[in-house]
C-alpha cells in the first residue's frame, strides 16, 4: 500500500484493524497517514504482526518507520516480535529515524536493550498529562512549538510500560502514573507510551470492546468515557512534534 511521492516512510504495523477502524478509516495505515503523513511522501505499510517485513536490502531507501500499538506484549517471544527486535537493532545501526508508539515505544526500548514489563499499577486508559522533563538536551522536534511545554496532554490506552530505558537513552516525558513516557536516543529514536495519531472515538471504540471481552471493569469504562467528555488531547502539537522528528 503505497502513497507516492518523494521522501519515503513504512509503518510497521503490529495491531490487526479493527471492524471499527476499516469501517471508518480504512484501517489503521490511514489513521497513521492522517496523522503524520504529509503531500509528496511515500508510505508503506509492513504488517508485521502478520509476518510481513521490509527486506532488508531495501531499508536503505526509507528515511523513517512508525512503529504502532498492539494488543501483544513487546516482552513476548512470539516469532513476529523476536524479528521486529532484529529489525529495529538493525535500522537503530543505520542511524535510521524510528518512532516507536505504545507497544512500539516497548518493544524499540527491549530491542535496545532496555527493560519493559506488565505494569504494577494497572490499566492506564484514557487521557494523561505528560510532563516534560526540564532543561532537557535541545531536541529539534521541539523547534517550532516556541517555548517547550511543560506538560502535553495525551491519550492513553496500556497495561504494560518501560522499566528501564536503554543506554544512551534520555527520558523526556513522565507522568503521575509512568515513569517513562517518552524517550529519546540521539536525534533518531523517539518513544512515545501514548498515542498521538488517535482519536477520541478510536479510543472509545476500543473501550467498548475491551469491555465486552471482560478485559475491563465498567465502573472504570465509565470513568474513560467521562474523561474523555470533558477534556481534550494536545493532539496537533504531539503530530507536530512526530512530523517534525520523522522529518526533521
Amino acid at each position: 500500500m503505497k502513497v507516492e511521492g518523494g521522501k519515503r516512510y513504512a509503518v510497521l504495523l503490529a495491531t490487526k484493524d479493527s471492524d471499527y477502524a476499516k469501517k471508518v478509516y480504512g484501517g489503521y495505515f490511514n489513521v497513521y497517514l492522517a496523522a503524520f503523513g504529509e503531500e509528496g511522501e511515500s508510505w508503506d505499510l509492513f504488517r508485521v504482526i502478520d509476518d510481513e517485513f521490509p527486506d532488508v536490502n531495501e531499508l536503505q531507501n526509507y528515511d523513517g518507520f512508525v512503529v504502532s500499538g498492539s494488543p501483544s506484549d513487546a516482552y513476548g517471544n512470539d516469532i513476529w516480535i523476536l524479528k521486529l527486535c532484529l529489525l529495529l537493532q538493525t535500522l537503530d545501526a543505520m542511524e535510521k529515524k524510528v518512532l516507536g508508539i505504545c507497544f512500539g515505544h516497548q518493544v524499540l526500548c527491549r530491542a535496545l536493550g532496555g527493560k519493559v514489563g506488565k505494569a504494577y499499577t494497572g490499566w492506564d486508559v484514557g487521557l494523561r498529562k505528560v510532563s516534560i522533563v526540564k532543561d532537557l538536551a535541545p531536541y529539534y522536534f521541539f523547534d517550532d512549538l516556541g517555548e517547550i511545554p511543560t506538560s502535553l496532554s495525551i491519550i492513553e490506552c496500556h497495561q504494560d510500560e518501560v522499566f528501564e530505558v536503554p543506554l544512551g537513552a534520555e527520558v523526556i516525558g513522565f507522568s503521575d502514573k509512568t515513569g517513562v513516557e517518552m524517550f529519546a536516543i540521539g536525534d533518531h529514536i523517539l518513544g512515545i507510551q501514548g498515542h498521538p495519531e488517535y482519536t477520541s472515538d478510536i479510543l472509545l471504540n476500543l473501550v467498548d470492546r475491551l469491555l465486552s471481552m471482560d478485559a475491563m471493569e465498567k465502573g472504570f469504562a465509565d470513568e474513560v468515557r467521562l474523561g474523555m467528555q470533558t477534556a481534550e488531547p494536545d493532539g496537533m502539537c504531539w503530530e507536530r512534534i512526530c512530523r517534525n522528528f520523522l522529518k526533521g
